[in-house]
């Protein structure tokens, strides 16, 4: 049993969803770590495949830790708390879960909507308190910022999987809807039904609610920051439930106390698990925070684990990254022993806020008597060009290097696996997984975490 592979969940307990997936072909662990300090020598030194949320950051130092590594899978859509440039040129896959949680995210992004277009949570806790308005003029004074929706402009910054479930369920509430994404094919907009903008300054110019729904990268942080406040409607709302750090905090306090914006909804923050004492947006007024956990439900939760495992079941019994359903970092690969593919060029609207800045001046300059910082009265926005990169080299994964293949599984005695099974998440019940004890670890029972798993934890 020596030669089975390693399977470590990094930063949880509960294996129980994941066991029965992966429990005949691999050796399952748990570390419940918060960084790669905390984690034991035996997973860094033998673990093949590591299941992480988002509570860990794997850097280039961290992931050069790891021996004999070679997929990780984020229990997630995001994977901007692992560094996958690196991991690839470490000949590590990084993959995701995009599907599980869309339906989670967008049903709660349109709750955060709600509850600021109709003040639902502020009457709520105006009663709790002790509120007893009775007249119409007590009513209109205690909902006073209360709007009707339906008329309203909706900007949609990113038409991903959940962009476009957010759009659809939007449209139903009469909401017209626009969006922003530099990097989504043509047509696609119109094929919902939906009208795309060209840039992002006309998209804040022209709505009255602006929601994110794009990925954090290198590229986009602070994407929201106190010029692109500037160039949205006064009075206007905003909406995060995709990355904290695509908002500038201070910023976004800045324009809620001085009225530039009527009200916040933030599911993720820049620093999480969130401290309200500590955070630039203790004192801003109209704001609704939650702890990120707009992707949750019971289903999608089971959904997103069971994705995962089958993802890693997937790179022990095949190809990496080949035979990969969701590996995030392809593109980084080597084709060969040369040097790795280059990434896709930013789009230059989200390289940083300083090109902004730049290009806008750049736009007053040339079109003085264009309004560039929309203050929600009439007029249309005006319609900015600019060139686009250039499309990137096409990229070929036919020759993947042998270092890239996790070793054959030694026998499974009695056990036949059917081959449809190697992309499935339905369970594998037929056999129980080996539990190594370490110096050090603690054998935990199925009560406390789950299925069969070992705790393998710092000494």
């Amino acid at each position: 049993m020596a030669g089975r592979p390693l399977v470590a969940l990094l930063d949880g307990r509960d294996c129980s969803v994941e066991m029965p997936i992966l429990k005949d072909i691999a050796t399952v662990a748990f570390c419940d770590a918060q960084s790669t300090q905390e984690i034991h020598e035996k997973v860094l030194n033998e673990a093949v495949g590591a299941l992480l949320y988002h509570s860990i950051t794997l850097t280039r130092e961290d992931l050069e830790k790891f021996k004999l590594l070679k997929v990780v899978v984020r229990i997630g859509s995001g994977f901007d708390n692992v560094d996958i440039k690196a991991a690839a040129e470490l000949g590590i896959a990084v993959c995701n879960v995009p599907s599980a949680s869309v339906e989670e995210c967008a049903d709660s992004t349109m709750c955060h909507i709600l509850n600021l277009y109709r003040r639902v949570l502020y009457l709520h806790m105006a009663v709790k308190e002790g509120s007893r308005p009775q007249s119409a003029e007590s009513i209109r004074e205690l909902a006073a910022g209360a709007t009707r929706i339906r008329g309203d402009t909706l900007g949609i910054i990113g038409l991903g999987r959940i962009g476009t479930a957010v759009a659809q369920r939007a449209k139903a509430f009469g909401f017209t809807i626009i969006f922003y994404d530099p990097y989504l094919s043509d047509g696609i907009g119109k094929a919902l039904g939906f009208q795309r903008v060209g840039t992002l300054q006309e998209l804040l110019f022209r709505s009255d609610c602006v929601t994110i729904h794009c990925n954090l990268n290198e590229h986009n942080h602070h994407l929201i920051n106190d010029f692109t406040i500037k160039q949205m409607r006064r009075g206007a709302f905003l909406v995060n439930t995709a990355r904290g750090a695509l908002v500038d905090e201070n910023a976004l306090a800045a324009a809620l106390k001085d009225g530039r914006l009527r009200g916040a909804a933030l599911d993720v923050q820049a620093n999480e698990p969130f401290a309200y004492p500590n955070s630039a947006l203790r004192d801003a007024p109209n704001l609704i925070i939650t702890p990120h956990a707009s992707w949750y439900s019971e289903q999608s939760s089971n959904e997103l684990r069971e994705e995962a495992a089958a993802e890693i079941r997937r790179a022990i019994t095949g190809r990496v990254p080949e035979q990969l359903r969701n590996c995030v970092n392809k593109e980084y690969f080597q084709s060969n022993a040369s040097a790795p593919h280059p990434p896709t060029a930013p789009h230059w609207e989200l390289s940083n806020a300083i090109a902004s800045q730049a290009a806008a001046a750049s736009i007053v300059a040339n079109h003085p008597n264009e309004q560039t910082n929309g203050t929600g009265g009439g007029g249309a926005a005006p319609t900015y060009r600019y060139p686009s990169h250039p499309p990137p080299p096409a990229v070929s994964h036919s020759a993947v290097s042998e270092n890239n293949v996790i070793p054959s599984l030694p026998p499974l005695h009695g056990t036949s696996v059917h081959p449809a099974r190697v992309s499935s998440a339905s369970p594998v019940i037929n056999r129980q997984s080996p539990v190594v004890q370490v110096p050090g670890s603690i054998v935990v029972n199925k009560s406390s975490a789950g299925g069969d798993a070992t705790e393998v934890t710092k000494e």
